[in-house]
């Protein structure tokens, strides 16, 4: 809603995205992203759109209330990128990426970093992330392309019968077809995304970004040539991944094996 608003003061104005972005020192092509709800407006810029086009604090109001997310702060921008996405590139080093993760498996993981939370505290943070794997629910779109490190695989979180699942539930996906996952096998010794997670997200009408995230830390990247550096990252580690068929091999055994030692337990 705010795009739309936006482009539409903006023409109305008979300014081009370059004129607009320029008092921002931003680039027209961020403006082309607000427009269209790929990247969200921050206050600051809400006040100057405000001075700018003589709207009081239309644009000022709106945004304060659209900062209130569902998701933490430093995903929220990243998380509203990705549900418009058509193309989802993702490293994972060291668990599951959230589209990809089961309820039990996600349950696990937020108990892990909050251990002493309620029971209603972990089940509001699992809406949101059960709301982001819907995306699947598409037959087609978003494309997801993920590349999850052998370590993902290997650490057993929740136990084995969460990870029998959680790695079920992702070589179904690909047996439909409707991901793609490779693994990076720990024979690969060093590569290209030593440093941490990785997201490459491309959309039909506005410029590729990229997101890197840390420990309760991330960073939305829209510079084109940063954006180039980081794909040519993900490529490398494609590269030295296992193709999809052995990958979805390895992630059936290690299912197996889990849901084994699970029977043994």
């Amino acid at each position: 809603m705010l795009g739309a608003e936006l482009r539409h003061h903006r023409e109305k104005k008979g300014m081009s995205q370059n004129e607009l972005g320029k008092p921002l020192f931003v680039s027209g092509a961020f403006i082309g992203m607000l427009e269209v709800g790929v990247r969200r407006m921050q206050p600051e810029f809400a006040v100057k759109f405000d001075e700018i086009f003589e709207t009081g604090e239309y644009f000022f109001r709106h945004c304060e209330v659209l900062k209130k997310s569902k998701y933490p702060d430093h995903f929220a921008e990243a998380a509203e990128a990705e549900a418009t996405a058509v193309m989802i590139r993702e490293y994972a080093p060291l668990l599951i990426p959230g589209l990809l993760q089961t309820e039990a498996y996600a349950r696990a993981v937020f108990r892990a970093g909050l251990p002493t939370a309620t029971e209603d505290v972990i089940n509001e943070l699992l809406v949101p992330r059960v709301e982001r794997a819907k995306l699947l629910n598409d037959p087609t779109l978003p494309t997801v392309w993920a590349v999850l490190d052998e370590a993902a695989l290997r650490r057993a979180v929740g136990g084995p019968a969460t990870m029998a699942d959680a790695l079920r539930h992702i070589a179904a996906l690909m047996r439909r077809h409707r991901v793609i996952v490779q693994v990076l096998p720990f024979t690969s010794g060093a590569h290209a995304a030593m440093g941490g997670a990785l997201k490459l997200m491309e959309f039909d009408d506005a410029p590729p970004l990229a997101y890197v995230d840390g420990l309760a830390s991330g960073q939305l990247h829209d510079d084109p040539a940063t954006v180039r550096c980081f794909r040519l990252t993900y490529d490398l580690i494609g590269a030295s991944a296992l193709s999809p068929e052995a990958s979805l091999a390895l992630i059936e055994s290690a299912a197996e094996d889990y849901a084994h030692e699970e029977q043994q337990a």
